[in-house]
């Protein structure tokens, strides 16, 4: 009896054929929608010093408590090799700060608009629309505190969806989380209006006591339906906000009312980490339900200085791909047409034929050159017969079918035959190329 086979781990998935069609299909609609824009492609490592996410994400935070694939560090014991350790990225901003401090650009080009499309990693209980190795398309904005800079960065998100057939029904969800003076104003009214909810047998879930006391902000983004109900009435973060981040919220709002997209003011959106600033939003569609929000973003002018750089404003958002394809597959996007030339790809465009074993390797050195040529050939390498190969050529998809016998070989020919009409003819080896060209 053989071995027990392997199995991909828990919450990861074989991207193969057809399923990478999609994939590849998300890639490039990320790409372009970003350049255009001027943003540049970075990609940083796949894995960073522990530090660095303990650092940005806060110790306290769920991503780092509970959800980061560490390794520890080499010659290093105990809790020192894990503190001086490896994380694989649970989301892409951090990395794009170190790149960004390291790369000494708040001195020599402090505006930088970059994008990434890649893997990211948590360790996290696998369910629909949550993986512990899924791809995620992002975008980061250095060196300007400019509310159009925001308005740009939500236009980049939404026109991501709209390429892929997401109609005018999306809409972009609004917040602030001001300066950090009034943060701090705003953390202790929240104290004060939560503190009854928290005496005694509290009525919040276990994830909101936990919050109150590290992160009472938190508290207003649960999904929890009576946590939802007990923050009716909860003091507003404009009762306290300055002017500037006041003014920079009008100015951002009517950037984006500019480019015609469907806002709406939502103070749910919060984002509990301490170099978060001014402007939060997120993506969403109706339509979906539960599942509406398809990503989130804001400005975090915090953040470099965090990482060790100069005070750098910045501002970026992220999409994962998994809950995209959820949420596409349910609204039977995108369209067959996007995706034909992709699929295509997966077909060849020619298939060899060999009469006979006598010209299976003339036929191999004809097949590569037209590979050379930059056409797509397949053809059978496990000694098949005539008939049997030119059924695997009509199931490989391809529209031309070369056919090599002992005739044609000798006289440096070949039949040319396409598969889809029926129809094929003789012609000169040399002319091979210049004739599927032409084709």
């Amino acid at each position: 009896m053989g071995a027990k086979p392997f199995t991909n781990p828990r919450g990861t998935r074989d991207l193969l054929g057809e399923n990478l069609v999609l994939i590849k299909h998300l890639e490039r609609t990320a790409s372009m929608v970003a350049a255009v824009a001027g943003y540049q492609e970075v990609r940083t490592p796949l894995f960073e010093e522990t530090r660095l996410f303990k650092r940005s994400l806060g110790e306290a935070s769920d991503v780092v408590e509970k959800e980061m694939f560490s390794v520890p560090r080499r010659g290093s014991e105990g809790a020192e090799a894990m503190a001086k350790g490896f994380t694989f990225r649970p989301e892409g901003t951090a990395s794009t700060a170190r790149a960004y401090v390291q790369g000494g650009f708040a001195a020599s080009a402090p505006l930088q608009k970059w994008f990434y499309i890649g893997p990211m990693f948590r360790y996290e209980r696998p369910q629909k629309g949550r993986e512990r190795q899924f791809n995620q398309f992002g975008v980061e904005a250095f060196g300007a505190q400019s509310a159009s800079l925001d308005s740009e960065v939500v236009g980049i998100a939404v026109r991501f969806f709209q390429e892929l057939g997401f109609d005018d029904q999306l809409e972009v969800r609004v917040n602030s989380m001001g300066d950090a003076e009034d943060r701090e104003k705003w953390s202790q009214v929240l104290r004060e209006f939560f503190a009854e909810q928290m005496q005694g047998s509290s009525e919040r879930c276990a994830d909101c006591q936990s919050r109150y006391t590290r992160n009472v902000f938190r508290l207003l983004d649960c999904k929890s339906t009576r946590c939802i109900e007990l923050n009716e009435g909860a003091p507003n973060l404009f009762a306290v906000m300055g002017d500037a981040a006041a003014s920079h919220h009008q100015q951002f709002i009517a950037c984006l009312n500019n480019l015609g997209l469907k806002v709406i003011d939502d103070p749910s959106i919060v984002r509990g980490l301490d170099y978060y600033t001014r402007t939060v939003f997120e993506v969403h569609y109706p339509p979906l339900g539960a599942r509406s929000a398809l990503c989130g973003g804001g400005r975090y002018d915090g953040l470099v200085e965090e990482m060790g750089g100069r005070p750098t404003p910045g501002v970026g958002f992220s999409v994962g791909f998994t809950p995209t394809e959820l949420a596409l597959a349910e609204l039977n996007l995108p369209a067959a047409a996007d995706l034909a030339d992709l699929r295509q790809q997966l077909l060849p465009q020619v298939y060899g034929v060999a009469v006979s074993d006598e010209q299976r390797d003339d036929l191999f050195i004809l097949c590569e050159k037209l590979r050379r040529a930059g056409i797509s050939v397949e053809l059978d390498y496990r000694g098949k017969s005539l008939k049997a190969q030119f059924k695997e050529a009509n199931r490989s998809g391809a529209r031309w079918a070369i056919v090599l016998g002992d005739s044609e070989n000798e006289n440096k020919q070949i039949v040319l035959k396409n598969m889809q009409q029926k129809t094929e003819q003789i012609i000169a080896q040399d002319d091979l190329l210049a004739a599927l060209k032409d084709a």
